[in-house]
C-alpha cells in the first residue's frame, strides 16, 4: 500500500511506579497504569477502571527511573486509518520552562502532533508518536503485542517495518531516508498490499535485522549503493539489478517496499 513517511521519533518512559491523576478523575496514588494495545487502562487501589479516553483532559505524574514527569493528554481520538485494528491517538503535551505546554510529538504527514502507549512486554509501556517509524508501522498493522502463534511474525514484520521506514539498510539504527518520502510496503501475509502504481520500483526486501538486498536507495543525495556496501558487508553483492523481489524472497525478506527511482 502507498504510504507516505518521515524520520522516526520515539520516546520510552518504561513501567510507571506511581501516578497521580488530576481533573477529570481523582484517584489516589500508587495507581497502576498500564497499556492494552494503544490504550491506556487505568486500575485504582479501589478497584475502578479508566481508560484513555476516560482520562483526556488529565495530568498524569509519571514517577520513571526516580524522575517525575507531568504528561497532560488533552485528547483522545480513534484512528480512523489503522489497519488491523484499534489505535487511539493521544494528544500529549509536557510543561516547558516559560510556565506553558508543548507538544510531546512533532507534527506527522497529517500535521498532528498525536502518539499512543505500546506495551513494553515487561508490564510498562513505551510512547511513541505518528510522525515516527515505530508508530507509523503500528498504524500500519504490524501490531507486535498481538504476536501468536497464528500471526507468529507479527512481531518480526514490526522490526522489518521500522528498519524499511527508516531507510536503515544495515539494522544498525541509522536512518537514510527524509521526511515525505513515498513509499510502497506488502508483505506476504497481506496486511499490506501492493499499489497499482508503476512510477515506483523495487526498492529493497526486509527482515527484522535490516535489508536482505538493496536495488536503490530511497534517497541517492544520502547514501549510494557503493556506499550501502561498504557500510554493511552483509550487503556486499546484494545491491542493484541483482535485488528482485524474487531474489529478496529467497533470501528471506518477510516485507518489501518500493519507491521512486
Amino acid at each position: 500500500m502507498l504510504r507516505y513517511q518521515a524520520g522516526p521519533f520515539a520516546r520510552r518512559l518504561g513501567l510507571v511506579t506511581a501516578l497521580a491523576i488530576a481533573a477529570p478523575a481523582s484517584v489516589p496514588a500508587q495507581t497502576t497504569l498500564t497499556a492494552e494495545g494503544t490504550e491506556f487502562v487505568l486500575t485504582t487501589p479501589a478497584g475502578r477502571t479508566l481508560r484513555s479516553v476516560d482520562l483526556a483532559g488529565a495530568k498524569l505524574n509519571l514517577s520513571v527511573a526516580g524522575r517525575e514527569v507531568e504528561l497532560t493528554i488533552r485528547s483522545v481520538v480513534e484512528d480512523a486509518h489503522a489497519v488491523g485494528g484499534r489505535v487511539l491517538l493521544h494528544h500529549f503535551t509536557l510543561p516547558n520552562e516559560a510556565g506553558g505546554q508543548v507538544d510531546l510529538c512533532a507534527p506527522d504527514g497529517d500535521g498532528r502532533s498525536l502518539g499512543f502507549p505500546v506495551p513494553d512486554g515487561h508490564g510498562g509501556f513505551d510512547l511513541t508518536c505518528t510522525s515516527g517509524a515505530i508508530g507509523k508501522c503500528i498504524r500500519w498493522g504490524y501490531r507486535l503485542w498481538e504476536d501468536e502463534p497464528a500471526r507468529s511474525r507479527l512481531a518480526a514484520l514490526h522490526r522489518a517495518c521500522v528498519h524499511m521506514a527508516r531507510a536503515d539498510y544495515g539494522g544498525s539504527g541509522r536512518s537514510t531516508t527524509r521526511n515525505g518520502m513515498r513509499i510502497d510496503l506488502y508483505d506476504d501475509l497481506g496486511i499490506e498490499t501492493p499499489a497499482d502504481d508503476s512510477s515506483l520500483l523495487f526498492e529493497a526486501g526486509w527482515t527484522e535485522h535490516g535489508a536482505v538486498c538493496v536495488n536503490h536507495p530511497r534517497v541517492a543525495g544520502n547514501i549510494t549503493l557503493s556506499e550501502i556496501e561498504a557500510r554493511w558487508p552483509q550487503l556486499a553483492g546484494k545491491t542493484g539489478a541483482i535485488c528482485t523481489e524474487a531474489f529478496a524472497r529467497s533470501n528471506g525478506a518477510l516485507l518489501f517496499n518500493r519507491s521512486a527511482p
